[in-house]
């Protein structure tokens, strides 16, 4: 495990994710045996915009059912549940949190779906998959911690078939230093936030044709504030971001927040295709 791995890793899960997300659910009074997805969703979109970020997405794209998906930075399968019980997709997830891949497929079992959707441990620069192997490669909120953007963009195309796209959510920089600590990162050294012209070139470079790119700061922040306003009230949900956040949520939520606010950075939704 190298330094960067080693580092996310820390700051991803510096205990137990799975045994943390099981006392959770005890405590807020639901059985973890009787786990719904809905349930789930309070907490496992770990992503900015959270689950209608995600099905706005799937919808904007045309997501149809069977599509083979390849969720990069899947984290504990949020959205990889929601893109097989909504849209009927077949989903392999990779994150190089090791933490998170047992707890996506622990939660994938209480909710009933362990048997459709892969998990797997891997790198982003280095997928653990074959060639043209899916329809789509699907990543939210993962970039930031990616050093090398070009490497990413040449995986994408590598994995994808003739014809098929590659469909990003993530943070770009705006102008102005990003606040920390943020969810992505509690210090710069392990933040790697790309410019939307970086982002452009590194997938351009590939040959891969760009389909989208649609500003959704507005949906995000939406969603933070009410985050936001709702932890300053005490009235958080029982399983809240918390649960995968056990320090300095107040604190990283608010620089979330400012950071959009003042234009600092922007989340952005975009489409690239690979030719057939």
């Amino acid at each position: 495990m190298n330094d960067l791995t080693d580092a996310l890793n820390r700051h991803y899960a510096p205990q137990d994710v799975s045994a943390r997300i099981l006392e959770s659910i005890r405590a807020a009074g639901l059985d973890p045996d009787r786990l719904s997805r809905d349930e789930a969703s309070m907490f496992d979109e770990f992503h900015g915009g959270g689950r209608e970020s995600t099905r706005a997405l799937a919808r904007d794209i045309g997501l149809a059912p069977g599509t083979r998906v390849l969720d990069v930075g899947c984290g504990i399968g949020g959205p990889a549940r929601t893109l097989t019980a909504e849209f009927g997709c077949a989903v392999t997830g990779v994150d190089l949190t090791a933490d998170f891949i047992h707890a996506a497929r622990m939660l994938s079992l209480r909710v009933g779906m362990g048997e459709t959707i892969n998990f797997l441990e891997g790198s982003a620069l280095a997928l653990p998959v074959a060639d043209a192997a899916f329809d789509l490669v699907w990543s939210q909120n993962m970039l930031m911690n990616i050093p090398d953007k070009a490497q990413f963009a040449r995986e994408v195309a590598r994995v994808l078939k003739p014809g098929g796209r590659c469909a990003i959510e993530s943070v770009v920089s705006g102008t102005g230093e990003v606040l920390y600590p943020s969810f992505w990162a509690s210090e710069p050294a392990l933040s790697f936030v790309p410019s939307p012209e970086a982002l452009r070139e590194a997938f351009a470079a590939t040959g891969m044709v760009a389909d989208l790119w649609q500003d959704n700061t507005a949906r995000v922040l939406a969603h933070g504030q009410r985050r936001m306003a709702a932890l300053e009230r005490g009235e958080g949900p029982p399983l809240g971001i918390g649960v995968l956040v056990p320090d300095r949520v107040m604190e990283k939520t608010r620089n979330a927040l400012l950071n959009n606010e003042q234009g600092r950075t922007l989340a952005i939704q975009a489409v690239w295709r690979k030719p057939a």
